[in-house]
């Protein structure tokens, strides 16, 4: 069992470069080989080390010293986003799976995998467009998430704006509720229309991919389209002249591209 563990190790180190896991169909096999050799291997004698709890260690401070005369904080650079370091953590998980320690390898794994889905997302957010339908995309607003690995909360977002009114919100998640009720709707064949009644919502297809269409006088117009068994692809729009115009925006994007580099389906 344990050289099948550090076997199943050393092939992730192989493959710990950033192209390799550029390839969807590679990260599944790894996830899955890694995924199943953790937990059948450690989980017997695992007990988690890692968890944190009882909520951040200032906040007792901050609240009793509200009235206390202290200074108040007035701003700062706050932290610097750091991915999962791939082969550091590989190297780590080796290293703790050789010495008994179940709990830190299984960490380590972790954190590895969540470091390759940090990259995979970051790719996707370079393969979109530099610019939409005359929108330039907003680099403060942009960004690549995850609250957890196996692409659980993974989200990557980028934003484009005429700096005005205008405005385009490209959303890649992994949302399963989302993804339910929109295959859900589009199995029953979509929102049936009552004489008399606007719809706000129908199916539609983006490049050749089936996607509900809603709009909102609040809102906009928002454009999901179901990527395999897990991603969304989310458009938002505001201002946007009409559903045309919506249409033409949402066809700027590679979908084809992203559900491949996703892995999906």
């Amino acid at each position: 069992m344990k050289k099948t563990f550090t076997g199943a190790i050393l092939l992730l180190l192989c493959f710990g470069s950033g192209e390799a896991f550029a390839q969807g169909g590679m990260l599944n096999k790894l996830k899955q080989k890694a995924n199943n050799l953790a937990e059948k291997a450690l989980d017997k004698t695992i007990e988690d080390k890692t968890g944190i709890g009882g909520g951040s260690p200032n906040e007792s401070a901050a609240s009793s010293s509200s009235n206390s005369g202290r200074a108040r904080n007035k701003g700062g650079e706050g932290l610097i986003s750091t991915p999962p370091d791939v082969k550091a953590f590989l190297t780590d998980a080796d290293k703790a799976f050789k010495a008994g320690t179940y709990g830190e390898a299984r960490y380590a794994v972790q954190q590895a995998m969540l470091g390759v889905e940090l990259e995979i997302g970051q790719k996707i957010l370079k393969s979109l467009p530099e610019s939409i339908s005359g929108l330039s995309k907003d680099d403060n607003v942009e960004r690549v998430a995850s609250s957890g690995w196996g692409w659980t909360g993974l989200t990557i977002m980028r934003q484009y704006t005429d700096n005005n009114e205008k405005e385009l919100r490209v959303l890649v998640a992994n949302n399963a509720v989302m993804l339910s009720a929109v295959n859900m709707y589009l199995a029953n064949g979509g929102h049936t229309q009552t004489s008399g009644e606007q719809q706000n919502w129908k199916q539609t297809k983006v490049k050749g991919h089936r996607a509900v269409i809603e709009y909102d006088d609040a809102s906009g117009y928002k454009l999901t389209v179901p990527m395999g068994q897990s991603s969304v692809l989310i458009y938002e729009g505001v201002n946007f002249k009409n559903e045309q115009e919506m249409m033409a925006a949402a066809n700027s994007v590679d979908i084809d591209g992203i559900k491949k580099m996703l892995g999906e389906k």
